[in-house]
């Protein structure tokens, strides 16, 4: 048996037993500070004796005695380097080792790399204006200088106004400004790249950067090409934990849309990110299992190209196991365990005091098998601290574990004779601290009685705590804790005491009271009688200060003289100090009714209540927020409903949509929220008579984004001419973007073949596919997506490619010139026959009039303004862009003209 850990001691109990040092606070590892403030390198341990400390820079004895500027605080082995009146804090950078050290052992804290930050400033140099052809891409270099940290880059004009980023102009991960392509509106003489560096504070700015756009060519359509990182394929590796950006820019005109994708599996959806335009793919906390390809897709209306991108994940070492303090007594058997991943594989290696293990003194009772130590029969004397250090070519891991041979009675660690009181009901915890060397035996006993308490109700923890899961009346007593080694035994007691719930037993209900009026709100509530009640009012959930006009009793709250301010929500909160329970009410405030004298137009008794006001959004997720509003004067009807409406900015501003009804006796509710949506709200109330005026806007509430979750509804394909298909939709609405930069990916092929989808991605509800073969079935579908990513698998419909028109003399006509009818014998192999659509859109006559006709098997039904006509007439057989065929042959009949 062996314990695993080593239990602070009160102070009156410290003194006679040892105690090897513990480091309990260090500066960390790598650790830059600035340059025109002291450096402070922490350092804090604890034992018994009180350990004493010092430090090594660079592997060697770091002597401060002999440094004027640098000092040790008392009772700490923390480094304070002062340069208020001389010194460079560049003079001390370097790695930093501290160690803890008493008569029982040493400890080591990890190595410090101590760096100063720097923010140099930008070399001077002749920048020549950048001379770009329009359409063409260009990249602005920003070359920082080398800060420490990183320096933040970002682009702005001589006024200080940042530079518009969006698809087609963005910034590189490395600060350099891309131009997907250049348009004049581009031409500018002050691009500033500015590096920000945060430890200063300060900014320093590159010279401004020319461009000219030479515009003495046309634009040419251009496939897209990648800027960043350039070619096919790159590699790149990561460490584990961090965050992982991957990165495509491409140029082309039109500007290129970016596409991720994972070979061999999906995309990790709940940690990636996609960022500046979907030009960025971010994984956040990388693990092994996103190694792997990925790849960009970047296209355009002229092609596409991929760039794959080989992550591999490496791991500097993380614990699996780390080594624990161990305490033994003398004889005993106890083991050191130090178990640490990575990739590689990394090395453990151990340490006694601080120096190698192979190099201290020889112990007969240790024993080193990798990556434990294991001691039989320790003995007093041979206690010590241990360091193990895994490590490979990414970093390393140190940590620091004593044993501790002690020979010691029981000991209670616990404050005696406590008093622990609990909710009836309720989980009590009785604790028990204790300390000895064999580990004693501790036993729980209740009242003084002989029966152990375990099992059952009780479950008694390692550290010594007794639980009970459901503490009721019976439980109440006193219970005794007996800790057991074979050198004695210590005991403790514990007082448990359960009482009674607080409960509202008549919570205030809302009332409605007119102005000058009283009002009261009764709170009756039920407590434990020994313990002291607390009853504290709230109003809108604040606490309710109580001028003259307020009155708190035990159990009620009056209220005289009501003016409007006095309307809102209050709250009556009864507690104790181990519980409470709380109820509220709202108090609405009707203003007085005209006095007698007042003539009262006919009718006027009643009206459409009064706007709501004070609309206020709380508790916002990603999702919901809660929207509460005070109901305006009733105006003598009761109100019966309200109405919450929202507008939202982007795709229709300024129009407002009903999102939900309520009940009137609710003024606060839930809000359910589509996402992407920059919501704003406001309520109208109704009544009998009518509707409210709204009331004024709440503020704004932008909700979050995500992958659309639908696609375009009535997609068709229809003839644009004949060699093309337009391939149409109703686009989503503001609610079902749900992100920004939506597009819309068109996929068609032809029907019933094996072909490849052809693909384009536009933002308008609309995309001509051309060339296409005359009349001819396609399978079409639409996807929605978003910078979040892509929305469900779209339906596949069937579209068709535009009819040649075909023109015959037509062979008979039947005219009825009273109702303007035409009906039209169609022979076999006829134009409508071989027209598989079967709708002619016009009958055109040699006069150059026209009337509209549908085909019925092998008649065409004709109706129009073309009375008398004769047989002279042509038939063309052209499909239309939208008009389906219709139910039945009665069209809007017109009265011949006057020929």
């Amino acid at each position: 048996n062996a314990r695993q850990e080593f239990l602070p001691w009160p102070p009156s109990q410290t003194s006679p037993l040892a105690q090897p040092p513990t480091i309990t606070k260090q500066a960390p590892k790598d650790y830059i500070v600035d340059p025109r403030d002291n450096v402070v390198i922490d350092c804090e341990g604890k034992g018994n004796p009180r350990p004493t400390y010092s430090w090594t820079r660079n592997g060697k004895f770091f002597n401060v005695a002999k440094d004027p500027r640098v000092s040790m605080r008392s009772r700490s082995g923390t480094l304070v380097i002062d340069f208020h009146y001389s010194g460079r804090a560049e003079d001390y950078e370097g790695e930093y080792q501290c160690s803890a050290r008493n008569e029982h052992g040493t400890a080591l804290s990890h190595k410090i790399l101590l760096r100063v930050s720097k923010a140099p400033l930008w070399r001077k140099e002749n920048l020549e204006p950048v001379l770009v052809q329009e359409g063409t891409s260009v990249i602005l270099r920003c070359q920082p200088p080398p800060g420490l940290p990183i320096p933040v880059i970002f682009w702005m004009d001589s006024l200080m106004q940042p530079i518009p980023q969006h698809r087609r102009v963005s910034q590189g991960l490395n600060g350099d400004l891309y131009f997907s392509n250049v348009v004049r509106a581009d031409a500018q003489f002050d691009y500033i790249c500015n590096a920000r560096f945060l430890f200063t504070h300060t900014i320093q700015q590159k010279n401004p950067i020319t461009l000219k756009v030479l515009t003495t060519r046309p634009v040419t359509e251009l496939t897209p090409r990648f800027m960043s990182p350039t070619g096919t394929s790159s590699n790149i590796i990561i460490l584990r934990g961090e965050d992982l950006l991957l990165e495509c820019i491409a140029s082309g005109v039109p500007t290129p849309y970016i596409m991720w994708h994972k070979k061999g599996g999906e995309l990790p959806r709940d940690k990636i990110r996609l960022e500046n335009f979907n030009k960025t793919l971010r994984i956040v906390d990388v693990s092994e299992e996103n190694s792997g390809e990925y790849f960009c897709l970047a296209s355009n209306k002229m092609g596409s190209m991929r760039h794959t991108i080989t992550v591999r994940v490496k791991a500097a070492p993380y614990w699996l196991d780390q080594p624990e303090n161990l305490v033994l007594s003398p004889g005993e058997y106890g083991s050191l365990v130090c178990r640490a991943n990575g990739n590689p594989k990394p090395n453990i290696q151990w340490l006694v005091n601080g120096e190698l293990i192979e190099k201290a003194p020889p112990n007969p009772s240790r024993e080193i098998s990798d990556d434990t130590i294991i001691f039989r029969d320790a003995q007093i004397g041979s206690s010590a601290v241990y360091q193990c250090n895994a490590s490979n070519e990414h970093g390393y891991l140190l940590a620091n574990a004593f044993v501790s041979i002690l020979d010691v009675a029981p000991r209670m660690l616990s404050r005696r004779n406590q008093i622990v009181k609990v909710i009836e009901n309720s989980r009590a915890r009785l604790d028990c601290a204790y300390f000895g060397s064999p580990i004693p035996n501790l036993r729980w006993f209740k009242n003084e009685q002989g029966n152990n308490l375990y099992g059952g109700k009780y479950l008694i923890h390692d550290n010594g705590t007794l639980e009970l899961r459901r503490a009721r009346k019976d439980d109440e007593g006193t219970y005794t804790c007996v800790a057991t080694n074979v050198l004695g035994h210590a005991q403790n007691q514990v007082r448990l005491e359960v009482k009674d719930h607080t409960r509202i037993l008549k919570a205030p209900e809302s009332i409605v009271v007119k102005k000058s009026r009283t009002a009261r709100f009764d709170c009756r509530i039920r407590h434990d009688p020994t313990l002291k009640l607390t009853v504290t009012w709230l109003k809108d959930d604040k606490v309710l200060s109580l001028p003259w006009r307020m009155k708190k009793d035990e159990d009620s709250l009056t209220i005289v003289n009501v003016s409007d301010r006095d309307q809102g929500t209050y709250t009556c909160v009864a507690s104790t100090e181990l519980d409470s329970d709380s109820a509220r009410a709202y108090l609405t405030v009707l203003a007085n009714p005209p006095g007698k004298s007042a003539k009262l137009a006919p009718g006027s008794l009643s009206d459409r209540p009064s706007p709501p006001r004070d609309l206020e959004l709380t508790d916002p997720t990603d999702r919901t927020v809660q929207l509460t509003w005070i109901p305006g004067d009733d105006n003598n009807s009761p109100i019966t409903e309200f109405i919450v409406q929202f507008e939202e900015d982007r795709v229709q501003p300024r129009k407002w949509h009903n999102l939900t009804t309520f009940p009137s006796t609710i003024n606060s509710a839930v809000l359910d929220l589509s996402p992407y949506v920059n919501y704003q709200f406001r309520v109208i109330a109704i009544n009998e008579v009518g509707a409210s005026e709204p009331s004024s806007p709440s503020e704004r509430y932008q909700t979050t984004g995500e992958a659309p979750l639908s696609n375009p509804t009535n997609v068709r394909g229809i003839g644009a001419s004949k060699n093309s298909m337009d391939i149409r939709w109703t686009p989503l609405n503001a609610t079902q973007v749900n992100g920004p930069g939506l597009k819309y990916v068109v996929s068609w092929k032809l029907a019933e073949t094996d072909d490849e989808w052809s693909t384009a991605t536009v933002t308008k509800a609309n995309y001509v596919v051309s060339p296409a073969p005359v009349f001819t079935p396609f399978e079409i579908s639409v996807q929605a997506i978003n910078d979040f990513g892509a929305g469900p698998e779209p339906d596949i419909e069937i579209g068709y490619s535009g009819e040649d028109c075909k023109c015959r003399a037509l062979q008979s006509t039947t005219t009825t010139k009273a109702t303007c009818i035409y009906t039209v014998s169609l022979s076999q192999g006829s134009v409508a026959e071989r027209s598989s659509h079967r709708i002619i859109k016009y009958y055109s006559t040699e006069r150059g009039h026209s009337a509209h006709c549908a085909t019925f098997a092998t008649t065409a039904v004709c109706c129009g303004c073309v009375c008398g006509c004769g047989v002279g007439g042509r038939m063309c057989v052209y499909q239309p862009l939208s008009s389906p065929l219709p139910q039945d042959p009665r069209f809007k009949l017109h009265k011949c003209p006057s020929w």
